[in-house]
């Protein structure tokens, strides 16, 4: 081979397709130069459907969570703290079981809920429908019993 004659080399990566055309000694750089050019590219778009996907979840607090369920009558049977805890995690969240189970007790004194069973085996089922409630904001305004309030308030009271 002369010394000044290219060597053509065709590469095909992840959809791309290059081709390279280089002397013999600056093939091997030219070949090298390329895959990374191509692992970069590649590794730049995994990140930012990651970042587009982890965006487009957003932030939501587990009570809400828990009222999405509620709002897409998942609750129309019983379903126990597990079950909600690994529906949660399914959708891509994931809380500690405490907070799922603290979440679960609000809306049972909110009579959003109601549980079944004795405790450790509780069995949550929905109170009221959620067509009745489409906004969420009335419900917290009107569906808090009064003994909670009570509660809450004279909680509120002892410790200033």
């Amino acid at each position: 081979m002369a010394e000044g004659e290219k060597i053509t080399v065709k590469l095909r990566k992840a959809g791309w397709e290059v081709e390279i055309s280089a002397s013999e000694s600056q093939l091997k750089q030219a070949i090298d130069t390329v895959l990374s050019s191509l692992n970069a590219t590649e590794s730049a778009a995994v990140l930012s459907s990651r970042n587009e996907s982890i965006s487009n979840q957003g932030t939501k607090t587990c009570r809400g969570l828990i009222v999405e369920l509620w709002q897409d009558s998942w609750f129309s049977q019983g379903r126990s703290l597990a079950l909600v805890h690994e529906e949660i995690a399914r959708r891509g969240y994931h809380y500690d079981r405490t907070a799922v189970s603290h979440a679960l007790r609000d809306l049972v004194m909110e009579s959003i809920l109601t549980r079944e069973g004795s405790s450790r085996n509780y069995q949550y089922v929905q109170k009221r429908p959620p067509s009745k409630y489409p906004d969420m904001a009335s419900i917290e305004d009107e569906s808090v019993s009064p003994e909670y309030k009570t509660m809450n308030s004279e909680a509120d009271n002892e410790n200033p």
